[in-house]
């Protein structure tokens, strides 16, 4: 099997996205299976463990730190002919997408896709009324061309049913149990970043507003003026970060992190905060739960689907930061359900494994890959009905 990747950034370490494309990739290697990419954005090519081609792009108008592919790409055409995909998989409905579908269709090629972005909810966000309309009649049009579209969480493929967008196959996320786990909990960690003997609550993610990072803001606000026993700790960078270093004083900014950095920062914390409500899948929540933190989060989107309310976390109402307040109180001032609740959370996060994840995901392509065959090779031996035969059954 040869699979052509389609994606917005190949960039390490750039968002959630761009940390599950390496992570299969990996997994593609261990297989032996033959892959390569095509990105706006590439690391330079001896940092590459596999091939990736940098495409031509624009930056997007609405992110400084996303690019858009430009169409009509001669490349594209090229290094495929010379790969020869058995299947093309894109992971953003960009430009890029739209190639992966016009080659498959020329070449006779099946195109599936993953959902990864939740762009209609970004209208809020970007202060852009006819964004999320926009976004569903676009969706239809892009992922109802493809064979498959994967969704990583349950309650996506719900509200992606409602507006009429097909052919969805449910395969979530996994997290990488070697990284993240409790062992890497670290009793010196607290001060040496300067909280001592206060709670710590951590954010981690990239830093940009349709996060809902006000709502972080104002649920530290709501707890700062009720006590002083707890610091939050935000892990990530972004262009949010120097108006919420304002909102929220008092809190520490670790910046980007990786590696064993980023396993202590989850397994010493004491809490999870998370109060977006765009997620697909939410990488971070399972992340903290493998690390053993239970975490709080907003029911909307990704999160909802992977936390068993009251027993491996709490969800709170969508962009309510008194209810998010209040449930973190409930666990800082009730250390043995905080304790129970953590235990929970790493059992179900350490069953999240990305070898059962990415299995699904190949034996899915070689469905697809079969029945795409079988469907093309019906349609040829179809008997072709003449023109004639046409105007008389009209």
């Amino acid at each position: 099997m040869r699979i052509a990747y389609f994606v917005g950034s190949m960039k390490p370490g750039h968002d959630g996205v761009t940390r599950v494309l390496y992570r299969t990739s990996q997994y593609l290697q261990e297989k032996e299976i033959g892959h390569v990419f095509f990105s706006a954005l590439t690391p330079p090519e001896a940092e590459q463990n596999v091939p990736m081609y940098k495409i031509p792009s624009v930056q997007f108008p609405l992110n400084n730190d996303y690019r858009v592919a430009l169409p009509g790409q001669k490349q594209i055409k090229e290094k495929l002919e010379q790969f020869r995909p058995d299947i093309l998989h894109f992971n953003s409905p960009c430009s890029l997408g739209y190639a992966a579908i016009k080659y498959g269709k020329t070449h006779n090629i099946p195109v599936v896709a993953t959902y990864h972005t939740h762009f209609a909810s970004y209208a809020r966000y970007y202060r852009i009324k006819m964004l999320e309309r926009f976004s569903w009649s676009y969706f239809r049009n892009i992922y109802n061309s493809c064979e498959k579209l994967y969704v990583p969480s349950e309650p996506l493929v719900d509200e992606l049913q409602t507006h009429r967008i097909a052919n969805l196959q449910y395969i979530p996320h996994g997290v990488d149990t070697n990284v993240f786990h409790p062992r890497f909990r670290n009793k010196s960690w607290k001060s040496d970043i300067g909280i001592r003997n206060k709670f710590a609550l951590l954010f981690a993610g990239r830093l940009v507003w349709e996060k809902d990072l006000k709502i972080l803001a104002a649920t530290y606000r709501l707890l700062r003026a009720k006590r002083n026993d707890f610091t939050f700790v935000i892990a990530g960078d972004g262009p949010a970060r120097n108006e919420l270093e304002r909102m929220m004083p008092e809190s520490i900014f670790l910046g980007f992190q990786s590696g064993d950095n980023l396993s202590q920062t989850y397994a010493s914390s004491d809490l999870f905060v998370f109060p977006s409500t765009t997620e697909t899948f939410g990488n971070v929540t399972l992340e903290a739960m493998a690390s053993g933190l239970p975490p709080v989060c907003a029911n909307k989107g990704g999160a909802s689907g992977i936390i068993k309310h009251g027993i491996t976390g709490f969800l709170t109402k969508p962009r309510n930061a008194e209810e998010m307040a209040d449930k973190i109180e409930l666990l800082l001032d009730h250390p043995e359900q905080r304790a129970e609740m953590a235990k929970q959370a790493f059992l179900y996060g350490q069953e999240q494994t990305w070898e059962k994840s990415l299995e699904k995901m190949i034996l899915s392509y070689d469905d697809v890959i079969r029945n795409y065959a079988l469907k093309k090779s019906i349609n040829l031996t179809k008997p072709k009905k003449r023109i004639s035969q046409l105007i008389l059954q009209h």
